[in-house]
């Protein structure tokens, strides 16, 4: 299925407020209610919606601290690999993980309360994970720019 210039408006508002109502966001792309909601059920079966969720704030609930964590295993074996995704996925604190190519194997984005939790985190999980060389944790200082909506 290909995105037509209406499908993009309904992902574009989606994007912007999830909990809107079929009627307001009918309204705001110029279509019918009805056709709007075919449209909509049709971009979640489709799987360009993926699911709908609650952005909470980090300093209300209580981790406004980030570090980004660069991570160098010992090898790249499927084995070391999939051994080091088990066991980061089991951290809580580990809001993302990203395979990469360059000189780490994968960044993370952690969470904490500040450097006292992080180096909790890192004392009691992130030391303890499988197949690690080499780790480098940089914390941010100030968040300039953040978004979770994709260019549609």
């Amino acid at each position: 299925m290909s995105l037509d210039a209406i499908d993009r408006r309904i992902l574009s508002a989606l994007q912007e407020r999830g909990r809107m109502s079929n009627a307001d966001l009918s309204e705001q792309i110029n279509l019918s209610p009805s056709a709007c909601h075919r449209r909509v059920q049709r971009l979640e079966t489709e799987g360009y919606i993926r699911d709908y969720v609650a952005l909470l704030d980090a300093r209300k609930m209580g981790v406004p601290t980030t570090v980004f964590v660069e991570i160098t295993l010992q090898g790249q074996t499927d084995e070391v690999l999939d051994a080091f995704e088990k066991a980061i996925m089991r951290i809580p604190d580990v809001l993302e993980c990203h395979l990469m190519a360059g000189s780490a194997d994968y960044i993370l984005k952690v969470v904490a309360e500040n450097t006292d939790d992080f180096a909790r985190i890192h004392r009691q999980h992130l030391a303890r994970l499988p197949g690690v060389a080499q780790m480098q944790s940089s914390f941010a200082l100030r968040t300039v720019f953040k978004t979770t909506a994709l260019p549609v």
